[in-house]
């Protein structure tokens, strides 16, 4: 399950990094008297060369409202999106540059995310997808390591949530699962052998849209441990991340 996990946690921080990090590539005409060319995505970086009217850029990158171009003269720097938003496209309609709102948020379908928190006194950190059936219910697949004193669990999770208030900036939701955890001895003075049980668990919590495609996700988990022994256990945990949704 070690491998599996490693596979499976890697992958969706792969996919986040290409969400972000992906290039435009495609060209426009500039259509303002000029444009100011900076070192950096901020106006406290210097401004390096201005474009002027009637002169092609491509469009490289996007950092927030920043953009990354290079020039014909292969001069390359950051305009605002401001500064973009009379460009044309090289047929002469104007560019119509994204802008995600609040809105964005009430209509997303994908969500991939990064939460750390605290399972049962062990620090845990959680990567998850989520995909909405309908604006009130999603199905989500997560993937939590905790690492505690004397253990350490490999959790798998998948679970449908309800979503009762979409349209709310502050967001509740609850949510049901199941899955599989697997727990390992973190040394040797805790004489245990490595288990695997299956889990159920009830979720509480709230996603918070801060801005752009960010949102802050704060939930508590109980989960109920069904063991071989006689004995079941119960299992809380607390955690809190930034979750992006397409």
């Amino acid at each position: 399950m070690r491998t599996i996990f490693v596979i499976l946690f890697l992958s969706p921080l792969m996919l986040m990094q290409q969400a972000f990090g992906k290039d435009d590539f495609f060209e426009v005409i500039v259509a303002d008297p000029y444009l100011e060319m900076h070192t950096g995505p901020a106006v406290g970086y210097p401004i390096t060369h201005i474009i002027e009217r009637d002169k092609k850029i491509k469009i490289l990158k996007r950092k927030t409202d920043w953009f990354k171009i290079r020039t014909q003269k292969n001069k390359e720097g950051w305009v605002h999106i401001s500064e973009l938003s009379q460009t044309l496209t090289l047929d002469g309609k104007k560019t119509a540059f994204r802008n995600y709102t609040i809105e964005d948020f009430r209509k997303r379908k994908w969500e991939i995310g990064l939460l750390s928190g605290n399972f049962e006194g062990a620090a845990s950190l959680t990567i998850l997808g989520n995909y909405y059936l309908a604006p009130t219910l999603s199905s989500e697949v997560s993937f939590t390591q905790a690492i505690g004193n004397f253990s350490s669990s490999l959790m798998a999770n998948v679970r449908l949530t309800a979503h009762p208030f979409p349209e709310w900036r502050v967001s509740p939701f609850f949510a049901l699962g199941a899955g599989i955890i697997d727990t390992s001895p973190s040394g040797t003075l805790v004489q245990t052998i490595d288990r695997q049980d299956p889990i159920a668990n009830f979720s509480l919590g709230a996603n918070i849209y801060l801005t752009k495609r960010f949102i802050l996700r704060m939930e508590y988990n109980q989960y109920k441990v069904f063991t071989s022994r006689n004995d079941n256990e119960e299992v809380a945990e607390w955690k809190a991340g930034i979750v992006a949704f397409f």
